[in-house]
């Protein structure tokens, strides 16, 4: 592998051939019967600035992949970068210098503040830990920090049982820009929330992606929220990467017959409009991942004998469309993956 792509530097986040496998045990001795590929191959790029959505059915592999670029799960294989710079291997003092510019919103704002921290020490942890500020310059920074996600500035003495998930979530965020990052994966951060709050969270992100120029992976299942925020998507079935487009090209004109049954699955807000029904043949099961074909192979209506044996690649469609299937109409050859 050629780590000096010129194609890499383009890109504050680069992943290729990322795989994370799990060890399926069976039998008294727990021998290893197969792997369970929750990550399996992919590859794909985010430019800086860009707000890019992961979407997918729950168990698709969407946060397995955000906590693998972090390295908070070591990924079995593969390469990442970050700015230009391999990351696949870093570890101890090198790997937290990094951490400073990659940070993480959780879904669950409730499990992930420590119930027993107040909100000034959960926010200034990250600033003691990497030696940024102390004393009253941290306590400073701190209510600066709650400012900016709409809280106020007293609450840092305040704990998380006091708070409404809306204001823990923005307590989670603050942590997240603590340290002023230039990327953030935001892991479902609406999903546990009332639709109300979600869009003032959201709006919340913007807001800062707009004061602190911050790059974004969006990861969510919810379509319409995707939709709304994210400037190109990418579509997950069961570790695999089956569609890479802009948002309004990918909603318009959605080429993988997964895609097109997710989007079929979006319920229209009005009784009026009939939409033609989707079907699938049957539920996936876990021998699903041990197939050498297309993993939506026995899903799909559209099979054929091709999707059974061969797994389809990535094929450029153009206009930065990419989609992995058979019968999807292709215009170009196989794409570069350092192009993704």
């Amino acid at each position: 592998m050629d780590n000096n792509i010129s194609s890499i530097k383009e890109y504050l986040v680069s992943v290729k051939n990322l795989k994370k496998y799990y060890p399926l045990k069976k039998g008294v001795l727990s021998r290893i019967s197969g792997y369970l590929k929750a990550v399996d191959n992919i590859t794909f790029s985010i430019k800086k600035g860009e707000i890019l959505g992961l979407v997918g059915e729950s168990g698709c592999g969407k946060t397995t992949v955000g906590r693998c670029i972090l390295r908070l799960v070591e990924p079995t294989e593969g390469y990442i970068w970050f700015n230009g710079a391999d990351i696949t291997n870093l570890k101890g003092i090198k790997l937290r210098e990094i951490r400073k510019n990659m940070q993480i919103v959780f879904q669950d704002p409730d499990s992930s503040l420590n119930p027993r921290m107040s909100v000034g020490a959960i926010i200034g942890e990250a600033l003691q830990i990497h030696h940024i500020a102390t004393g009253k310059q941290k306590s400073e920074r701190i209510r600066e920090l709650l400012s900016v996600v709409g809280l106020e500035p007293n609450h840092m003495n305040r704990y998380p049982h006091e708070f409404s998930g809306g204001q823990k979530q923005r307590i989670g965020i603050a942590r997240a820009i603590a340290l002023n990052p230039k990327f953030i994966i935001a892991d479902e951060p609406v999903s546990a929330l009332d639709v109300s709050i979600q869009a003032q969270i959201i709006n919340l992100l913007y807001d800062l992606q707009e004061l602190y120029g911050l790059t974004y992976l969006f990861i969510a299942h919810d379509l319409s929220l995707v939709r709304h925020i994210s400037d190109r998507v990418i579509v997950m079935f069961q570790g695999k990467i089956v569609e890479i487009a802009s948002t309004v090209k990918l909603f318009e004109d959605p080429k993988h017959p997964y895609t097109q049954f997710l989007l079929a699955s979006v319920p229209i807000p009005d009784p009026s409009v009939k939409r033609e029904k989707y079907v699938v043949n049957k539920e996936i099961d876990t021998d699903d991942y041990q197939i050498k074909g297309c993993y939506f192979y026995k899903r799909c209506p559209c099979g054929m004998d091709v999707c059974k044996d061969i797994q389809p690649e990535l094929q450029d469609l153009g206009n930065g469309h990419f989609v992995a299937c058979h019968i999807a109409e292709t215009a170009h050859s196989n794409i570069s993956e350092n192009n993704i």
